[in-house]
């Protein structure tokens, strides 16, 4: 029997760290069923039909979160008595139309409770507990259920719907959550510890990296697994091999990786039992100091890690590496590692780089005799 098509007439956004919009737009043109409406400022505006004939959310593993869009206008004015514009577009907003269609694509029924979080740009006379305010009780009492003020930090409920409000200075963009549950937390990390990595940061890492299956991909501090689960979820049939010093991280990531094909062992990154020209990706998020102090024969010799990384790749193998700054990039190009592509993230208060290296393929000299 023929699955029966439901027209889904609302667009999709998906929001992200800021710095991977262009890896999110890239990851949403993948599919092979969209279209990109726009690209903002830690948003991706799209049109999908993944998901209407198997009841499935479109994944997308670069997006913090993914959104139905409910309501767009321009932006209101810095004001208090601007946020009356708000809530004339919290009372705009076709609730029944949203329901209908987060159920299509295979998220809950109903609103359960009504929660929002909200974020602005620019100088305004109001905060983001007023514009959710000014929001949630206009949505709550329109779907008659309850409303969770933010205002206080205590968590919502369970069973209520996220809802996300955004003021770029140009629009006002109300949005709904398509699942139960943000994007970025994965199922899969019940384990975690100091200087974890974001999954969809981790993600965006994998993709750089352009995997094939077959390949040799190594994480030298592999913490608790994000980066190697991320690359298994990237391209399915690589070789994955984490290191790492601390019995508990080695702990997380096998717990974290389950029945994935993960081998994580105790391994100094400044010294890795790894031969040379052996590995064709590097996957790392290294330990700079910033989040945990580098350890073993790192311990005040960070430039080790990088004469180990242009020790175990390939020619023609390539490094996607997470950086607190550029200083360090000296000590690989003069090894024969050249960055290819520079890339700074705004992650959680941090600036850090994603960087894509690669080595140089080295030139063979000829054995024959040189003509005339």
């Amino acid at each position: 029997m023929r699955t029966r098509r439901v027209f889904l007439p609302h667009p999709l956004v998906a929001r992200c760290v800021r710095g991977l919009e262009p890896a999110l737009g890239t990851e949403i043109l993948r599919t092979g069923s969209a279209t990109i409406d726009w690209i903002g400022h830690r948003e991706v505006g799209f049109r999908s039909s993944t998901g209407i004939d198997h009841g499935r959310d479109l994944l997308l593993r670069t997006a913090d979160d993914l959104f139905l869009l409910a309501r767009r206008q321009d932006d209101v004015g810095p004001h208090k008595g601007d946020l009356a514009a708000l809530a004339e577009l919290a009372g705009a907003v076709d609730l029944a139309g949203l329901d209908r269609e987060r159920r299509a694509r295979g998220g809950p029924a109903g609103f359960g409770g009504i929660e929002v979080s909200a974020s602005f740009l620019g100088r305004r006379t109001y905060n983001r507990y007023d514009i959710e305010d000014a929001v949630g009780r206009v949505l709550s009492e329109r779907a008659g259920v309850p409303y969770h003020a933010r205002r206080h930090g205590e968590p919502a409920p369970s069973g209520h719907s996220g809802w996300r409000l955004t003021l770029d200075g140009t629009h006002a963009t109300l949005l709904l959550r398509l699942g139960r549950r943000p994007a970025h937390r994965r199922a899969y990390k019940n384990a975690t510890v100091p200087g974890t990595l974001h999954p969809p940061v981790a993600a965006a890492m994998a993709q750089a990296a352009e995997l094939l299956p077959g390949q040799r991909v190594l994480d030298p501090c592999c913490g608790a697994g994000t980066l190697l689960i991320e690359a298994h979820h990237a391209v399915p049939g690589t070789t994955l091999l984490g290191f790492d010093l601390d019995p508990a991280a080695r702990r997380a990531a096998r717990r974290n990786a389950g029945p994935l094909p993960v081998t994580v062992e105790h391994g100094d990154a400044g010294a890795l039992p790894v031969a040379d020209r052996s590995i064709d990706r590097v996957l790392c998020n290294p330990p700079w100091g910033e989040q945990v102090e580098a350890g073993g024969r790192l311990a005040g010799h960070p430039e080790r890690w990088w004469h180990e990384l242009a020790r175990v790749l390939t020619d023609g193998g390539r490094a996607i590496v997470l950086l607190p700054e550029a200083r360090g990039l000296g000590h690989a190009l003069a090894l024969g590692l050249t960055p290819v592509h520079v890339q700074q993230l705004s992650l959680f208060g941090s600036r850090p780089l994603l960087v894509r290296l690669e080595r140089r393929r080295e030139r063979r000299r000829s054995r024959g005799r040189s003509a005339g």
